[in-house]
């Protein structure tokens, strides 16, 4: 392998003039940078990464460590994050958990053991993971879910506002009976919709009926077993709020399996645009998230907690959009 110190004696300088030209320091002569440039070029010569993080004591990685990448809701949010990273000169490492604290726990434990610089967290229903990276000190944003009891800076969106209006949007179409499929009880996400739902209902003057809720995994098979829970019942709903995009579609793969329709067998409102919901027929009406921004503002925050490591954490609300279409049309009398 190709050394500093090949470079140097080809460029006919020090290794320290070197190690001054490649980390781009300006006080080399022009002419001697040249010459340096010319013998890396010419040997092929590319830093040893590993040496230089062990004395930076840390890297030029940032992690993002998301929830599900199967999940479409991510695909715009990390693209936000890494725009914002490669202007900074951070190269960004993707770690998916699966929905699994064990794994997450065992990509934090990564991301300490290789010093990455910082990292972007969608976390699990468990706080083992978030706890480690605190406790190290090490910068880190969480992003579209809380943890109680972490102090970290956080990204999220207005998600019970955000759930009200779908709700309010379903009650003004005249529906009375509406169900909600949410996620998982110790998901901050879940609970937070969960609660714009029933504020929507209590604004509306509809009693709240624990039996037209249930809770999934925010994935098509469990958005897909609640639905067909849910028209099993024996006055089924006329009008469905589901709280992500996984799970609006396995709610309707049940309905087309069970010779549904919406909205003319039951009304259908999801949270989550997607990207095909505006070509389906009947188009899809979703509480939209503005995703690229909140991976944007997660890495304008991971690299502001790197410059200034002692300021108080702060939390950034972003706005959600009611995109109306087909599936939300107003009851039929």
């Amino acid at each position: 392998m190709t050394t500093i110190y090949d470079v140097a004696r080809r460029s006919g300088v020090s290794p320290a003039t070197v190690s001054r030209v490649l980390s781009g320091r300006r006080n080399v002569d022009p002419e001697l940078s040249e010459k340096v440039r010319a013998a890396v070029a010419e040997l092929g010569y590319r830093p040893n990464g590993v040496a230089r993080n062990l004395r930076k004591s840390s890297t030029n990685l940032w992690a993002v460590v998301i929830s599900d990448i199967e999940n479409p809701f991510f695909t715009s949010l990390v693209r936000g994050l890494e725009d914002v990273a490669q202007t900074e000169g951070y190269h960004v490492v993707l770690c998916n958990s699966d929905e699994d604290p064990a794994k997450e726990a065992a990509y934090a434990s990564a991301v300490l053991t290789d010093q990455m610089a910082g990292v972007v967290i969608s976390p699990t229903s468990t706080a083992e993971g978030v706890q480690l990276l605190a406790d190290a000190k090490i910068p880190l944003v969480m992003i579209d879910r809380r943890v109680e009891g972490v102090e970290a800076d956080t990204v999220l969106v207005d998600n019970e506002h955000g759930a009200f209006e779908g709700v309010k949007h379903l009650i003004d179409g005249g529906y009375r009976r509406i169900a909600c499929i949410t996620g998982p009880r110790k998901v901050s996400t879940a609970m937070d919709r969960l609660a714009g739902y029933r504020s929507a209902l209590r604004a509306g003057g509809i009693r709240y009926d624990k039996d037209l809720v249930r809770h999934a995994d925010f994935r098509e098979a469990g958005g897909y077993a609640a639905m067909e829970s849910l028209l099993e019942l024996p006055d089924p709903p006329e009008a469905l709020f589901a709280t992500n995009n996984l799970m609006t579609v396995g709610a309707l793969e049940c309905l087309a399996r069970k010779g549904l329709r919406a909205p003319d067998d039951i009304a259908l409102v999801g949270f989550d645009d997607i990207p095909w919901a505006d070509l389906v027929i009947p188009s899809l009406t979703t509480v939209a998230q503005p995703t690229y921004e909140l991976g944007r503002t997660a890495g304008m925050l991971l690299k502001d907690r790197t410059t200034s490591p002692g300021r108080p954490p702060s939390t950034v609300t972003l706005r959600t959009e009611l995109h109306i279409r087909a599936t939300s049309a107003p009851k039929k009398n």
